[in-house]
């Protein structure tokens, strides 16, 4: 079955030099060493994951994982990875040029956001022209939803007001809330039956752990609105799979989960 891991990033020495990663780093029991492209097609190839969009990371200290560097494994594994972009909220003009770049030039097929990363919530003005760029681009805007792991505000990740006055302004914009959205679910599954461009990923999350509501969501009317998502490093993807036939999905909501949403709302062309 087609496997599309929707929130994953090749990390870079300043990525795992990141102070914030450390609660992170106790929780899952990794070390701040900074992992291969290798270690990671091989916990793909474990789980039978065929592609992984790979992210930047930039917050107010500057670049962690740069585009280029993104585009650059890409560009070496074209087959197994795809990028999404990352964006300097601080320079609002030289954001949208950056995705233009990514997009028009190096094929990613999205951008993301972590708003805890610069604890600045996602109706804040300084989002507003990469929205646009997005809408204009047809590509989705990720982002987290939901507590943080590292030591910061959680109160960024909230779905309401913030990203319901954002959905409400840009209803052309496709976002996708990484991470569940725990504890504020049912606040996300009233987001996700609002709004028909919403959409949810799994990502930092082993299965069997998903909240209850969002399993049942995933089992009926919102197997169409929810993808999933590793968070690698964090977790592997065989790591987070392994218990899978425990949610208790049909083979067309195990097809749309697994695979076929993201291929859909991300344009990711089937092989």
């Amino acid at each position: 079955m087609d496997i599309v891991d929707v929130w994953a990033q090749q990390p870079t020495e300043r990525f795992m030099a990141a102070p914030w990663l450390d609660t992170l780093l106790r929780w899952t029991g990794i070390s701040r060493q900074t992992p291969t492209v290798e270690q990671n097609l091989a916990a793909m190839d474990e789980a039978g994951v065929s592609l992984a969009l790979l992210a930047g990371w930039h917050g107010p200290t500057g670049s962690l994982i740069s585009n280029d560097e993104v585009a650059a494994v890409v560009a070496a594994h074209p087959d197994r990875f795809r990028g999404v972009a990352t964006v300097d909220l601080a320079d609002p003009m030289g954001a949208v040029r950056e995705i233009r770049r990514c997009v028009g030039q190096l094929g990613f097929a999205g951008v993301r956001v972590v708003p805890w990363l610069w604890n600045l919530p996602p109706n804040d003005r300084r989002y507003y022209p990469v929205y646009v760029a997005c809408v204009e681009l047809g590509v989705p805007f990720c982002t987290q939803i939901g507590h943080t792991g590292p030591l910061c505000p959680s109160e960024p990740g909230r779905p309401i007001p913030y990203l319901d006055e954002v959905l409400l302004d840009f209803p052309e914009l496709t976002v996708i809330g990484g991470h569940v959205g725990y504890p504020w679910i049912h606040e996300v599954l009233s987001l996700a039956t609002k709004y028909p461009n919403f959409y949810v990923d799994t990502s930092a999350y082993v299965l069997h752990r998903l909240p209850a509501e969002l399993v049942d969501f995933l089992r009926g009317r919102g197997r169409d609105r929810v993808m999933f998502g590793t968070n690698w490093p964090m977790l592997s993807a065989s790591r987070a799979l392994a218990r899978i036939d425990e949610l208790g999905l049909d083979e067309q909501a195990r097809q749309l989960f697994l695979g076929g949403n993201a291929r859909r709302v991300f344009r990711l062309a089937a092989d």
